[in-house]
């Protein structure tokens, strides 16, 4: 029988781009949208789910199950990116982040785990992002949320391993998706001592995301950990230097990482 999937996130960027590839490949696929009534000609199915609403997430994982009767992988693939200096950040803004990236790709995956157990199988694939290993400038809440996500999988994985059922992180670089348009920035403030420093970076984060990989990239990565039948704890996908920015940071001084990063964000 062909696998169920479902996919948070999946109207557009990564989320669509994995959807459509496992739908090509067999999959009953099913995504994630908060108004799935407003997308038209949809390559595979769209069910109405908001990450930060649990009764939302509980409603389109029993419309899964009904119409399937299982489900078997879950892609937490929702996310938000948000931009700014830790301290013009809105405090506000930091936590509605916090809300979608971690605490709602947690509440999906207690929503799926019962079923999951029952069935004594089921896959997590949660996305978080390279940026997640290091605190990056201007992107310090986003790298946090990611990098919480990560720790969080990590001691799920172990948690559930007796139940039949595996979770692991994909964490992806910069890939060429809309996620600029739906990023929260802080505003960058006439008299901010930040301002032309920020601006700069600001300009730099967008024009890697539109130099950024094709995200069928990640569809063929989450293909291959679903056909895996033990999953390794990390994957990272993205181009060698990002990649390889995890193995200095692992084998360089701190001081010395920190000056590559400076160097690298002209700080």
């Amino acid at each position: 029988m062909s696998k169920v999937v479902l996919i948070t996130g999946g109207s557009s960027g990564i989320g669509k781009s994995v959807g459509e590839f496992l739908t090509s490949k067999g999959f009953i696929v099913y995504g994630t949208s908060r108004n799935p009534q407003n997308i038209k000609n949809h390559p595979f199915k769209l069910v109405a789910l908001d990450v930060r609403n649990v009764e939302t997430i509980e409603a389109a994982i029993s419309e899964v199950i009904k119409n399937e009767g299982k489900l078997d992988v879950l892609v937490n693939n929702a996310g938000m990116g948000i931009t700014g200096p830790v301290e013009e950040t809105p405090t506000d803004e930091m936590r509605n982040v916090f809300e979608t990236n971690f605490f709602g790709a947690i509440e999906v995956m207690k929503a799926v785990l019962p079923t999951m157990r029952a069935q004594k199988s089921g896959l997590i694939i949660n996305v978080t992002s390279i940026a997640g290993y290091m605190g990056l400038p201007f992107r310090g809440i986003y790298s946090a949320t990611k990098g919480a996500l990560e720790l969080v999988t990590e001691a799920l994985r172990m948690e559930v391993k007796n139940f039949g059922i595996k979770v692991t992180n994909v964490a992806p670089g910069d890939f060429a998706t809309n996620i600029a348009s739906g990023r929260y920035h802080t505003p960058v403030f006439e008299t901010s001592p930040y301002k032309k420093i920020y601006q700069s970076n600001l300009d730099l984060m967008d024009s890697h995301v539109d130099s950024g990989s094709d995200p069928i990239q990640m569809a063929e990565a989450i293909y291959k950990v679903i056909n895996n039948s033990n999953p390794k704890v990390h994957y990272k996908v993205g181009d060698f230097m990002q990649k390889f920015s995890i193995v200095l940071k692992r084998i360089l001084p701190d001081k010395v990482y920190e000056k590559l990063l400076m160097n690298h964000y002209k700080l």
